[in-house]
């Protein structure tokens, strides 16, 4: 079968041949319908985040993806259910966080995560999975199946934020979600229906495909080259939540800032390393004086699979259409990895869902 992978002395994605992988016990055949390119794939391929199997010297990539049961293997699926695949999968041997079930709290070393860090990706014409990975979704849905990934993630670093909030009264009617990519526009969209006022920043001016999502979902586009996030408080208001998807370390103290008294700050960017002036006192006393929080969260669980199945199949046909800017065959699989201006989400077709 044919997978696209990245070598480890190579700097773009190629395709390979590999065998049909055969399903061990508990685990299901999937015929891979689409699989999302996102940031962290570009940081695989460029070789600054990942590492292939043990052994191996190329990693097939793709970590959001969609697929169809072609051989159930005595699971509990049957031929031709849609499923969506998590991404975490125990180390040789496993851990405590896997036999609680609860992958996504353990710290680096301690999983191994398909498509990045230590296991083959969905980036192939089939791939197998433990049943007990594999989350159901709707026939209705498989065409944006790959999105549930992304879509879980930020059900996590929801459910972390509010639960920081769970000792008090707590009514949030703002937020501001820090990053207008994918990431961010899927949270604008989602987080759309529980707050009063959405505002959503990025560096872009206009025209831009990004502000027009954004302005389609009733949400205020804030331009931070004009508007640093300091100052949203001034210009707009300060906001009950903050969801940060920027990996931009600024951004992590700068949220305190933009924050209304009890308010919270999810941050889910990775950076790199960098040197931040900070007055250390100030974000001290904001921090103590008016409840504020500031809440770490990283990948996402079964059960933020299932939550984002629900989210996702509430999301608008048009939005996700304005969304999802390419989705190229095999063939072309080269177009998805183009990152330009006029380039907001990208998947590829392995094959085509044809309902039974």
């Amino acid at each position: 079968m044919k997978a696209i992978a990245v070598y480890e002395d190579g700097d773009e994605p190629v395709v390979v041949e590999k065998p049909r992988p055969e399903p061990a016990a508990g685990e299901a055949l999937v015929r891979t319908l689409r699989v999302g390119v996102d940031g962290t794939d570009h940081e695989v391929i460029a070789g600054t985040h990942g590492e292939p199997p043990a052994g191996e010297d190329h990693l097939v990539l793709g970590h959001e993806a969609v697929g169809v049961v072609v051989d159930p293997n005595g699971t509990r699926f049957a031929v031709g259910d849609v499923v969506a695949p998590t991404v975490r999968r125990p180390p040789d041997g496993g851990n405590e966080y896997f036999t609680r079930g609860e992958p996504d709290m353990a710290p680096s070393g301690a999983y191994h995560e398909r498509g990045i860090v230590g296991a083959h990706g969905f980036m192939a014409e089939y791939f197998t999975s433990p049943a007990a990975y594999l989350v159901d979704v709707p026939s209705g849905l498989a065409e944006w199946g790959f999105l549930v990934e992304p879509v879980s993630i930020t059900e996590k670093a929801v459910e972390q934020a509010f639960a920081s909030r769970s000792a008090f009264e707590w009514t949030p009617e703002s937020v501001l979600v820090l990053g207008n990519g994918s990431l961010g526009l899927l949270t604008a969209a989602m987080l759309d229906e529980e707050f009063d006022r959405v505002y959503c920043l990025g560096r872009r001016e206009r025209p831009d495909p990004t502000i027009d999502v954004i302005e389609s979902i009733g949400a205020t586009y804030v331009n931070s080259t004009k508007t640093p996030v300091s100052t949203v408080p001034d210009v707009h208001e300060p906001v009950d939540f903050v969801f940060e998807a920027t990996g931009y370390p600024p951004h992590a103290f700068e949220s305190v800032d933009a924050l209304a008294p009890n308010g919270v700050a999810a941050l889910l960017g990775v950076p790199g390393n960098m040197d931040v002036e900070i007055d250390a006192g100030r974000l001290h006393r904001e921090l103590v004086l008016h409840n504020k929080a500031l809440v770490g969260s990283v990948n996402s669980g079964y059960e933020h699979f299932e939550a984002a199945v629900d989210s996702l199949g509430s999301l608008p046909a048009s939005f996700l259409s304005d969304l999802v800017t390419g989705v190229y065959p095999l063939e072309s699989f080269e177009a998805a990895f183009v990152d330009d201006d006029t380039t907001i989400k990208t998947a590829i077709e392995f094959a085509a869902y044809e309902e039974r």
